[in-house]
């Protein structure tokens, strides 16, 4: 069989070694660059991949993709939430065939009254690849200063003396990443153009994008008519071969939103970490990949880690065993890394004291500060070939914006093509927010059917367009994740509970971007002789205003200072010798547009690392 027998079969355990050198917990942005530089450079080396889902197979491996192209499909029928204590209990619930059934494996969010609500948020794709199985893609890098908004901030008189103190630089700076931005780029395979971006001089590793999607024309004319400098956004999707992947494009027409933005995307054009970082390496003689298991404890005496627990794929409880001078890297997205951290330190009162001695772990959990403007244009545009984006721009990077909007840190504004782009993808967000609310109008809109429903589609299906912000969220040590005193998962262990509330400050950068990202549209709208009204505002003015964009950072914060960290600047925990974090719990900032790039760029940087310690 192809693939490594298409993956270790976790219901066999079959050909697993005694020992591993490298054991990696997940497959996505944080664990894949990490397995991929390992297994080039050290082929003397044994690397395990853990990964709790399923591999799905593009359908260039399978001949039938194991995606579901089907919407309807890819969320199941409805349920009802049945977790007592909390207050959706008897709320419908919607099962995505990547992600956990709340009833089994629900996170648990606190609302700023105190009340506790089960929600799937905060869970990203579970199969290989991970997160990047999903996302639209969208791949930018961190401006210069959002590596330094504590230095940025000094003596500034836009933040109290409270508040900077609670943000801290990164111990590397945009120069330090720079060229692992470069490796990134060139290994995943990313389109997009560089000019205009306010990044330093730099090479850009991009394919050439494909023609700007006709209703995207709206933004260009507005970012042109205020004077910003638009650039075509890069995005994680091939439009050339890629050799370091050996991926072929064929054609261009099969790259589409329907199939690559937001749902696994069948035909492997979209560089999640699966085709082109794990695919590449996953029948090396010394990788092996692990699918449909579950860590819960990571073993260790005096500092060093020895291996772990996990549940296999029939629940039963395996040992899996580092060899001397091996490493475990975690990297199963910043909620699950910091609730395996915390699962670990209640087994382990040594691990404990080591991994959370300074009371850090958990704290300044952040997403983004997000929102944005969007229309409905009196005119349909055919939605079924286009990306996530077409076009960027840096304005609220640059030095002269923070400063006359009196803001203490910026982000990149992109527009979103594709929005609605599908009759069911249009219906099944109808005043929902996630999963947690897919087919909410149906419940909650009772006109939505007959003459009205047909109104509906002739309104929205292919006239939506919106334009959205990506900025830094405050750092607050109370925005936390820890266990649940009382609610459990499936296997009867503490599930997560995230508390976040927004600072004063970020309401202010999110009013600010979102009366630009208004005036962009509104001046494109004119410039063109269109006809649209024009709603704008920021993610804290929702009802409950906890959406985190699956932007999952912080937690387990790197910094040059034990004492205000919890990971060193290599993303090693301070008191082990062995243990590494590299998914977006290392992040001290959230930085100034979207984080999957800087994650894979980082671990591409630890991997270095981990190399020469090997």
């Amino acid at each position: 069989m192809e693939l490594k027998e298409i993956i270790l079969a976790s219901l066999m355990m079959r050909q697993l070694r005694k020992q591993y050198d490298v054991i990696i917990v997940g497959s996505g942005a944080g664990g894949a660059p990490i397995a991929h530089t390992i297994a080039s450079l050290r082929s003397d080396s044994a690397i395990l991949v853990l990964e709790k889902g399923p591999l799905l197979r593009e359908q260039q491996t399978n001949r039938k993709s194991d995606f579901s192209r089907d919407e309807m499909l890819a969320v199941g029928s409805e349920r009802k939430i049945t977790i007592d204590g909390v207050t959706n209990r008897g709320s419908s619930l919607y099962s995505s065939h990547i992600e956990p059934d709340i009833n089994e494996e629900p996170h648990v969010y606190v609302n700023h009254f105190g009340q506790e609500k089960a929600t799937i948020e905060g869970y990203t794709a579970q199969c290989i690849g991970g997160g990047t199985q999903l996302y639209g893609g969208v791949s930018l890098r961190y401006s210069p200063t959002d590596f330094q908004l504590r230095s940025f901030n000094e003596g500034r008189d836009v933040l109290n003396r409270d508040t900077l103190d609670h943000i801290f630089d990164w111990p590397i700076s945009y120069q330090d990443l720079e060229p692992y931005y470069e490796q990134a780029e060139h290994l995943i395979g990313i389109n997009g153009t560089a000019e205009f971006q306010e990044k330093p001089e730099a090479q850009f590793n991009y394919q050439k994008p494909l023609d700007p999607h006709p209703i995207s024309n709206v933004v260009k004319q507005g970012f042109d008519s205020l004077g910003l400098r638009g650039y075509r956004t890069p995005l994680a999707v091939i439009t050339e071969d890629h050799q370091p992947s050996s991926r072929r494009v064929s054609t261009k027409d099969v790259v589409n939103t329907g199939f690559v933005n937001r749902y696994g995307d069948p035909m492997g054009f979209k560089s999640n970490t699966w085709v082109s970082l794990l695919k590449p390496i996953a029948d090396k003689e010394n990788v092996d990949i692990l699918t449909n298991s579950s860590a819960f404890q990571i073993n260790q005496k005096n500092g060093v880690v020895t291996g772990l627990k996990i549940y296999d794929g029939l629940g039963e409880i395996r040992d899996l065993e580092l060899a001397p001078n091996g490493v475990l890297v975690v990297a199963c997205s910043a909620i699950e890394s910091n609730r395996l951290l915390m699962l670990s330190a209640g087994e382990d009162q040594e691990f404990s004291q080591r991994i959370n001695r300074n009371q850090l772990l958990g704290r300044y959990f952040q997403t983004h500060a997000f929102g944005g403007a969007e229309t409905r244009l009196n005119r349909r545009f055919d939605k079924s070939k286009s990306l996530d984006s077409d076009w960027a721009c840096d304005i609220g990077h640059t030095q002269k914006f923070l400063e006359e909007n009196r803001l203490w840190a910026g982000g990149t504004i992109y527009n979103n093509t594709s929005d609605q782009a599908m009759p069911l993808s249009l219906l099944r967000n109808h005043w929902g927010k996630d999963l947690d609310s897919v087919w909410q109008g149906f419940e909650e809109d009772s006109s939505l059917w007959g003459k009205r429903l047909n109104q509906f589609f002739d309104q929205d299906f292919g006239t939506r367009l919106s334009i959205s912000f990506m900025a830094n969220q405050i750092p607050q040590s109370q925005n936390r994740i820890y266990l649940h005193s009382r609610i459990r998962d499936k296997w009867n262990l503490p599930v997560a509970v995230f508390r976040k509330e927004w600072h004063e400050a970020d309401r202010r950068v999110m009013n600010t971007f979102a009366e630009l990202c208004s005036n962009i549209l509104e001046r494109g709208i004119e410039e063109l002789d269109y006809k649209g009204e024009v709603q704008s505002g920021g993610v804290y003015q929702g009802d409950e205003g906890n959406r985190l964009a699956n932007h999952l950072l912080g937690g387990a914060i790197f910094g040059d200072d034990p004492e205000v960290s919890v990971l060193d600047p290599n993303c090693r925990a301070w008191n082990f010798d062995n243990l590494y974090v590299t998914d977006g719990s290392f992040m001290p900032t959230s930085g100034g547009g979207n984080p999957t790039l800087t994650i894979q760029a980082n671990s591409f940087r630890v991997a270095d690392h981990i190399v020469k310690r090997l």
